[in-house]
């Protein structure tokens, strides 16, 4: 069998860390065992050997329909948490904007497609704000998430004022999500 150059002791998982600091893609490789496939969706041992402490406390599921934007959303401090995001079904455009004023990725922007056919995840630590936009109908997208939803420090900025390019100018987008601050005039919990 041959390992990802990023193998790091699991040789069902190789990580590496995107051009945002802290943020990672985590591949999964499937375990194929006669008609049934086994994905390993997480190791703490082989996040904690990139130095990612990541223990999870929540897990949710979103599904969109083909055109929903979904996005750019954080859990502001004291409450933030760090997401472990995998497409279960369909396939999206993933983004993630960093808002850490003292991280050398400061305001960058970093994207990858994410499909149920796929076995990519993404690591997001806590700053960064993530958005989607579902290319099929039905796309599904799992967080496993480092802290519980908190509704009163559920946050996020505009999607389309951080200079994303995303894949289509006229999606949908929740009433929510289109009245989210722009980037510009953001006050910064981070």
């Amino acid at each position: 069998m041959q390992y990802s150059p990023f193998f790091v002791g699991n040789p069902h998982m190789s990580i590496r860390e995107t051009s945002i600091a802290g943020c990672y893609l985590v591949e999964r490789t499937a375990l194929r065992d006669g008609p049934r496939t086994i994905h390993d969706l997480y190791d703490n041992a082989a996040l904690r050997q990139v130095g990612i402490d990541f223990e999870i406390h929540e897990v949710l599921l979103s599904s969109s329909a083909k055109k929903v934007l979904r996005g750019l959303h954080f859990q502001a401090p004291p409450h933030g948490t760090a997401k472990l995001v995998a497409c279960l079904s369909g396939e999206v455009f993933d983004a993630v904007v960093d808002l850490r004023p003292k991280s050398p990725t400061y305001l960058k922007i970093f994207t990858t497609r994410l499909s149920g056919n796929g076995n990519t995840m993404i690591y997001i630590p806590e700053g960064l704000a993530h958005g989607f936009y579902a290319y099929e109908d039905n796309s599904t997208i799992l967080y496993m998430t480092s802290g519980v939803f908190s509704p009163k420090h559920d946050s996020g900025i505009h999607w389309n004022s951080a200079g994303i390019a995303w894949p289509d100018t006229d999606p949908i987008i929740s009433e929510r999500d289109q009245n989210l601050v722009r980037l510009e005039e953001f006050e910064n919990p981070f």
